[in-house]
């Protein structure tokens, strides 16, 4: 017949009809709640961004400037010569940089770390398994040494150490390890460090200990039961089960830590020898400082603080990319 009508077949698909005035409005409000969903965050966070943009990266953008110039001070202000990358050239074939800075300030935080977070756990294991009124007690008394200021801190540490006169020094001489009279500790870049990882601990690992025990607390007490009845002693309970089950509270104590412990000034600039009298003590803050206020190469300092905030950023995206993986394997 002629006027038989040719099918587009089963597989043709639907055409669609026009849109109706409802279904406008229902798109229309759909993508106005994916629009307030993207947005809002963002709306949330603004008042905090804008701080941050204020206190951190705006005097970070000032920095990097400033290490690409000769700068010069003057009365009123100061004068700035571009001069490129040669101050990062100058540092980085610096021999006091890769022999003493470097090594002073990666291994003295890297044991300052491991310190910190083994002496928090330890005394958060201990914490834990005190009642009550003696957990309050020890808590309050640890986070003394917290909360004291790190150039106070700093200062009685000195006076332990002082050379004849200080009380370690003493008691070293009289047990014939030293001869007070003649040993200063802190003229050698191994007891000065020493010394200063003393205090560095001595003030960070309340916190660590702390934090420590807050993740502790969650652990269920069943979990440990199970582990006796299996045989298991104390260290195969603690790397069992206390490790695995608060991993995060250990990755972000450290990642503190050395975000702390990298860029450590005070308990360094404040001992003899740590003001810049003797080199071989420098470690990048110091170095930094120096370089900026006590020999006006403003340059040569701001490139040495970058360099150290590099280096500071690079080991937290570590921390922080193992953190997350640890999150995911967690789902």
């Amino acid at each position: 017949m002629k006027d038989t009508l040719v099918s587009d077949g089963p597989e043709s698909p639907a055409r669609p009809g026009p849109l109706t005035q409802d279904d406008g409005a229902a798109e229309a409000a759909r993508r106005r709640k994916k629009l307030t969903a993207l947005t809002r965050p963002w709306l949330l966070l603004a008042p905090s961004l804008v701080v941050l943009v204020g206190l951190l990266l705006w005097p970070l953008i000032q920095v990097g400037k400033l290490s690409l110039q000769d700068y010069e001070v003057k009365f009123g202000g100061g004068t700035g010569t571009f001069t490129g990358f040669d101050h990062y050239s100058d540092l980085l074939s610096s021999s006091l940089l890769w022999k003493t800075v470097l090594p002073n300030t990666v291994f003295f935080a890297f044991a300052c770390v491991g310190l910190t977070v083994a002496l928090g756990t330890l005394v958060a294991l201990l914490l834990n398994r005190l009642g009550a009124t003696w957990r309050m007690i020890c808590s309050i008394a640890i986070l003394a040494a917290w909360a004291m200021p790190a150039v106070t801190g700093t200062y009685v540490w000195i006076w332990l150490f002082q050379p004849q006169d200080g009380m370690a020094s003493q008691i070293a001489g009289s047990i014939g390890l030293i001869d007070p009279e003649t040993t200063n500790w802190f003229t050698e870049r191994g007891p000065f460090y020493a010394i200063a990882t003393l205090n560095v601990v001595h003030h960070g690992f309340p916190f660590v200990a702390i934090t420590v025990l807050a993740g502790l607390m969650t652990i269920p007490k069943e979990l440990y039961e199970a582990g006796e009845l299996d045989g298991a002693n104390a260290w195969q309970r603690f790397w069992n089960i206390t490790v695995p089950t608060i991993k995060p509270v250990f990755l972000v104590v450290t990642i503190l830590s050395t975000i702390w412990d990298f860029k450590v000034f005070t308990q360094v600039y404040l001992q003899p020898g740590g003001d810049g009298s003797n080199e071989e003590v420098y470690n990048l803050g110091v170095f930094s400082y120096i370089q900026a206020f006590a020999k006006n190469d403003y340059g040569t300092g701001a490139a040495a603080a970058v360099l150290l905030t590099v280096l500071l950023l690079l080991i937290t995206v570590v921390y922080i990319r193992t953190l997350f993986r640890q999150g995911e394997e967690d789902l």
